[in-house]
């Protein structure tokens, strides 16, 4: 058994249990200060993914497995993982109750039900107009990401099929450097997807990289409630580059406790192996699912 201990000032501590388990990126992501949110579109209506993905690249077998949410509003859309919202909503409760103690156990590096959520990014598309904003957190840090919105230039094929009692056509596509197969139904004319995957003329209701590697599959749409709205708050999140952003992934992944000690004076992170001795975990798995051309 390793465990990780995180040990701020002001008597801050969070305790991280790890079972036989390689860190992993979204484990060392802490929640943050929460930023004042406000309502920016009407949602229209919520699709539950399952997402299934590789971290390890030396490990594709090792499959890590969470559940994603769509909200789709009238202009603007939001993806986000439900499983690390949940995650991240009972440690800021039980940190209140405890005064700054936080105790998790489980494997951080995901996979089944066990995962706390890797996931880690909040995605709005059209948010702002014609912009694509992604909110991230790395370790204790929050980044917020404005590009010019892209659509893939999609392939529609002759191949049907039917999922969730919906009609669908097939599509493929290179994007952000992967090659995508997606399933949409034009019973649902809205040009949205999971993640970034958007421009066919339907919900895209499943789509996988030729490797499998990121794989996305619809297990419900539920309509919204009548005053449910998509809400955006970035106040705690630094303005990035995408090139910055995918930069500090790299630092990140290379020494994330260095990484953690650094960008935050007031926050000392230790990791310790069963029997008491140190360790300082390098070069963790790191698998963007946006890769360069």
């Amino acid at each position: 058994m390793k465990k990780l201990l995180f040990a701020a000032f002001f008597c801050l501590v969070f305790w991280v249990g790890v079972l036989n388990a390689q860190i992993s990126m979204g484990s060392l992501a802490l929640p943050g200060e929460d930023s004042k949110k406000s309502p920016i579109d009407k949602v229209q209506f919520n699709i539950q993914y399952e997402m299934a993905y590789v971290q390890d690249v030396s490990k594709p077998e090792n499959i890590t497995e969470e559940t994603m949410i769509l909200k789709v509003g009238e202009r603007t859309s939001q993806f986000y993982s439900y499983t690390k919202f949940v995650t991240d909503s009972l440690m800021r409760i039980q940190m209140a109750q405890s005064g700054g103690m936080i105790r998790r156990e489980g494997p951080p590096g995901g996979g089944g039900s066990s995962n706390s959520g890797q996931i880690t990014y909040q995605i709005y598309k059209n948010y702002p107009a014609g912009k694509v904003t992604t909110l991230e957190r790395i370790g204790p840090g929050g980044f917020r990401c404005e590009e010019t919105q892209e659509c893939p230039e999609w392939q529609i094929l002759p191949d049907t099929a039917t999922m969730l009692n919906y009609l669908c056509n097939k599509a493929t596509c290179r994007f952000k450097g992967r090659d995508y197969t997606a399933w949409f139904t034009p019973q649902i004319p809205r040009s949205e997807g999971p993640w970034k995957l958007c421009g066919l003329p339907g919900l895209i209701l499943y789509a996988e990289d030729s490797q499998r590697h990121f794989v996305f599959e619809c297990t419900g749409l539920l309509n919204a409630r009548p005053d449910e709205m998509i809400q955006y708050g970035a106040d705690n999140y630094e303005p990035v580059s995408r090139q910055t952003l995918n930069r500090t992934y790299e630092r990140f992944a290379a020494d994330p406790i260095g990484y953690i000690n650094a960008s935050n004076p007031n926050m000392q992170v230790r990791f310790r192996t069963a029997d008491g001795s140190s360790d300082n975990p390098k070069n963790i798995p790191y698998n963007p699912i946006e890769l360069s051309e």
